[in-house]
């Protein structure tokens, strides 16, 4: 039977490996949806809003090393995926976009629904964005749309007008002009070469007090990263998005490093003399070492991240585990145990602190309880997802990351609402799985319970039913409103900060799913048992107080001015006082865990 172009981009999709696609129908789509209806090759998840598609295809392209991919109407549909497309562009995820449009005669003349779309994804996908205008153009574009997301780890685009859909497919002539693209992609040269893989090592090898950063981009390296520290007599501190590069169960793993991250993270790289990132463009300089104070290395897959942050004395182009692999033979054996010593003296110290913050009474509810009682029951090679927000606080730090299992995250954006599609992702990716998302409430009003329909619609085709949502419900936006205390010293803004109290339990029972509510801390560890063994996907509902304060590891004289100034126009001061204190103050008393 001849194809159409629409037939004809599924199946050249699939020949390079894809096989799902995230997307919303509407006319300027029709023949690409007609065509998906047959392609049974291609699995097809239909999300509620086109922004959910494109968070699934980045979170897609996180959890599985491959390139996501989504499609959307022309006008509105297009312009709904820019900012999970901008979340995949921030992380720098490998995604294709294919995008309906107007039909090609009624360009120019204002019609319905048209927006200049070629300028409209310049900037998200700007490596790679085109119109096609003939059937003979379309293999190409596909072939170079994969390709060049596959290769630069970029969002590219084709767009496609809904006339061109349905036409027949042909391909290139043999003809002046014609190009005939194939398809195969056979991964970047990722070694470098020995002379400057020395020159680190030189470095390295001469430093006492080496600390080890490691990113997204270390998260296939575990073992590597791990030997690399041994031999360095190294801490290892983690950017958000590597998470899950090395397990929170080594002595010397510091957490997360920034203002969500820990206090031995910012006590180490304050206090070496050797620094080593691996993997990550960290955004926030002001937790790094200061230039001068400590000696360089870094590597990093993209060399547009190299010495972005912190000025190195030597920059390397390569995969993380294959460098360092290279790379290990060349290092000597670090014999300065004090400074191990020290770190390790300092995580074991930090997670007593931690406990002790989240055994500390709340009104009606301590957030950190509900992950700190989750974290050892964590099912083996489980998913994580988070949100932004107060919630990815808790996340960073009451969580023990185990080998085996994945976390991930909006991170260069921070995009609010892309917990849930991230997890429904992971989902699809991995069913046999067990996925837990983590919200706050504002996140799971914006797109939580939008995602929740399409959970509802799927879940009984996955192997495992077990997805839940948490959702810390403190009727706050809250991580905005403990900025604007201590970052503006103001007061919480009730008008913009305080949202809708919603029963989210019920809301999960409407759709035919289960629904917990617990505000209890001493039952915080039977709701997790609860929706741990449930048999289908569950809303666990925690109703938190929103003044249990996210400190951070360093506490600013400014940040601290600024607390005490918003002290006379914070409207909940007296809730404010009581958790700041018992944060602050936090110890683990014997027997206290009511």
């Amino acid at each position: 039977m001849a194809q159409n172009v629409s037939d004809f981009i599924w199946k050249r999709l699939s020949e390079w490996g894809l096989s799902r696609v995230y997307g919303y129908p509407g006319d300027g789509v029709g023949g690409l949806d007609v065509a998906l209806e047959q392609a049974k090759f291609m699995n097809y998840v239909q999300v509620r809003h086109e922004e959910m598609a494109a968070f699934m295809a980045s979170a897609h392209a996180k959890f599985t090393g491959e390139v996501g991919l989504c499609y959307a109407t022309s006008g509105p549909g297009a312009i709904h995926l820019l900012n999970g497309l901008y979340d995949a562009k921030l992380d720098h995820m490998p995604v294709v976009a294919i995008v309906g449009q107007q039909s090609r005669m009624s360009l120019g003349a204002s019609y319905q629904q048209e927006v200049d779309l070629q300028n409209l994804f310049k900037d998200v996908a700007g490596d790679y964005v085109m119109t096609a205008t003939l059937p003979g153009q379309v293999r190409h574009l596909i072939d170079r749309a994969v390709r060049i997301a596959q290769t630069l780890r970029v969002v590219t685009a084709v767009i496609v007008p809904n006339d061109l859909q349905e036409l027949a497919y042909e391909d290139p002539p043999m003809a002046h002009g014609a190009t005939h693209t194939g398809i195969g992609y056979a991964g970047p040269a990722m070694t470098p070469d020995d002379d400057v893989l020395h020159k680190a090592a030189a470095v390295l090898n001469a430093g006492k007090k080496v600390a080890l950063l490691v990113g997204a981009g270390a998260l296939n390296a575990t073992d590597e990263v791990i030997a690399v520290a041994e031999r360095l007599n190294a801490g290892i501190a983690k950017a958000l998005l590597g998470k899950a590069a090395v397990p929170d169960d080594l002595a010397y793993v510091t957490g997360s490093l920034g203002l969500l991250g820990t206090k031995p993270s910012w006590d180490m790289l304050k206090n070496c003399d050797t620094f080593f990132v691996i993997g990550s463009c960290f955004p926030y300089s002001e937790f790094l070492p200061k230039p001068g104070d400590a000696r360089g290395v870094q590597i990093d897959i993209d060399g547009r991240n190299l010495s972005l942050r912190y000025p190195m004395e030597v920059n390397i182009v390569g995969d993380a585990a294959s460098t360092l692999r290279k790379l290990l033979p060349m290092l000597e054996q670090n014999t300065n145990s004090d400074w191990r010593a020290t770190i390790e003296k300092n995580v074991a110290a930090w997670w007593k602190t931690l406990e002790g913050r989240a055994m500390q009474p709340a009104e009606p509810l301590n957030p950190q309880r509900v992950f700190w009682e989750l974290s050892p029951k964590l099912p083996e090679n489980c998913i994580l997802t988070a949100d932004s927000g107060s919630v990815a606080n808790w996340y960073a730090r009451d969580l023990k990351i185990r080998r085996g299992m994945k976390a991930s995250l909006s991170g260069g954006l921070a995009s609010l609402g892309a917990g849930t599609p991230y997890a429904v992702a992971g989902k699809f990716a991995f069913p046999d799985r067990t996925v837990i998302a983590f919200m706050g409430d504002g996140a799971m009003q914006m797109n939580g319970m939008n995602v929740m329909i399409t959970i509802a619609k799927y879940w009984r085709e996955w192997a495992n039913p077990h997805l839940i949502v948490l959702v810390l419900n403190n009727r706050d936006l809250n991580q905005v409103t403990w900025e604007e205390r201590v970052q503006l010293g103001e007061g919480k803004t009730e008008s913009t900060q305080s949202i809708p109290d919603v029963p989210y339990h019920k809301y999960a029972e409407l759709l035919g799913l289960k629904g917990i509510f617990v505000d209890r801390p001493d039952r915080v560890a039977a709701a997790w048992d609860e929706a741990l063994s449930a048999d289908r996907p569950v809303i666990l509902e925690a109703y938190t107080d929103p003044n249990v304060p996210p400190l951070p590891p360093h506490i600013t004289l400014k940040d601290a001015r600024n607390y005490m100034s918003m002290l006379p126009r914070e409207p909940e001061l007296a809730s404010v006082l009581k958790g700041t204190v018992r944060q602050a103050f936090a110890k683990v008393l014997p027997g206290d865990h009511s």
